[in-house]
């Protein structure tokens, strides 16, 4: 296999590169690594263990919780609360943010997660995943505050995703390079796969449930109207592919190129997809990889969360299409002006 380089071994030569570091972020991504092993393990044998299927329980979000669900936020909060990493922690599953119990050790760090995003898909056997993001604690004090973790994007030191499909995969990036590892069973560790993705500048894949079409703006309908329809050489072999995973729509188009857009609409006037730790992580690491994330008007990362759980329009995919999405969208969905 030639030089095999781990997941550890290069999280270490980067923390060596950087004569700043203190480990305290090595440790952060050592730690989701083997909470992503776990969970990849126990995806693997769902149907053996006796995990498939609904909790009977409706999370924060209104939706059912499956029973991965619950495991896959069990593993990852009891994998960082030993760490020594993190002060506090924030999920999709709970309904506020979890702050590390005052008898263990605690760290100036504080994660945001959806731990098992594409839940929906569990009984069909649809690949699933992981989405996370990592934050200093900006609060005086030992305790985590509400402020650290209502934190824009730009302020992310480390964010990625796990997939959870034919392979397991875990890319992450700390903002400059973004890396993927797939996990070997005979190793029983992360190897590198995938060094310094960059996301190519073709829209080969549009990801977008169009069944909600009729319920978006005018600016959303025409850019879906505009990629169906374009004579443009950009668009002369893109095709249509939607998973309802985030992760997988999005991991294959920051491989081949493309666009992944969940707007808002006449039933979710908010938008759909969690700001926090489903946009916000996803569009730190497109922008790692040259690509751009926004919300029609903003780029994503700037954005700063008003609650936890809040929701937001999202687009993210190639510079190009991003840019052009945020035309379509000023040019058909104006702002209307305050009233006097």
């Amino acid at each position: 296999m030639g030089d095999v380089i781990t997941i550890h071994r290069h999280i270490m030569n980067e923390q060596r590169s950087n004569p700043t570091a203190s480990g305290e972020l090595s440790m952060l991504l050592s730690t989701m690594a083997l909470s992503c092993k776990i969970i990849s393990r126990n995806v693997d044998k769902a149907g053996l263990l006796n995990i498939l299927g609904k909790s009977n329980r409706i999370n924060v979000q209104g939706e059912e919780v499956m029973k991965l669900d619950e495991f896959a936020n069990r593993t990852i909060k009891e994998c960082f609360a030993h760490s020594g990493a993190v002060t506090g922690m924030a999920s999709e599953e709970e309904s506020d943010f979890v702050a590390v119990s005052e008898d263990l050790p605690r760290g100036r760090h504080i994660v945001v997660f959806d731990p098992l995003d594409g839940s929906s898909n569990i009984d069909a056997n649809i690949s699933i995943g992981t989405i996370f993001a990592m934050y200093r604690k900006v609060s005086p004090g030992p305790d985590p505050e509400r402020e650290d973790f209502l934190q824009p994007g730009l302020q992310i030191v480390a964010a990625g995703y796990a997939i959870y499909g034919s392979s397991t995969m875990l890319v992450y990036t700390t903002g400059t390079r973004v890396h993927g590892f797939t996990l070997d069973p005979e190793y029983g560790e992360f190897l590198l796969s995938h060094p310094d993705i960059r996301i190519p500048d073709q829209c080969k894949v549009y990801s977008i449930n169009e069944s909600n079409a009729l319920r978006w703006s005018e600016g959303n309908q025409q850019y879906l109207r505009h990629l169906q329809t374009s004579e443009e050489e950009r668009y002369r072999k893109t095709t249509s592919r939607y998973v309802g995973t985030l992760v997988s729509d999005f991991h294959r188009n920051l491989l081949y190129g493309g666009v992944f857009l969940y707007p808002a609409d006449s039933k979710n006037v908010a938008g759909k997809l969690r700001l926090l730790y489903e946009c916000i992580p996803m569009g730190f690491i497109a922008k790692a990889a040259g690509g751009a994330a926004s919300d029609g008007r903003r780029p994503i990362v700037e954005i700063k969360p008003d609650s936890i759980h809040q929701r937001s329009p999202f687009c993210v995919g190639t510079t190009t299409e991003v840019a052009l999405y945020e035309q379509f969208i000023a040019k058909y969905d104006p702002v209307e002006s305050p009233s006097e």
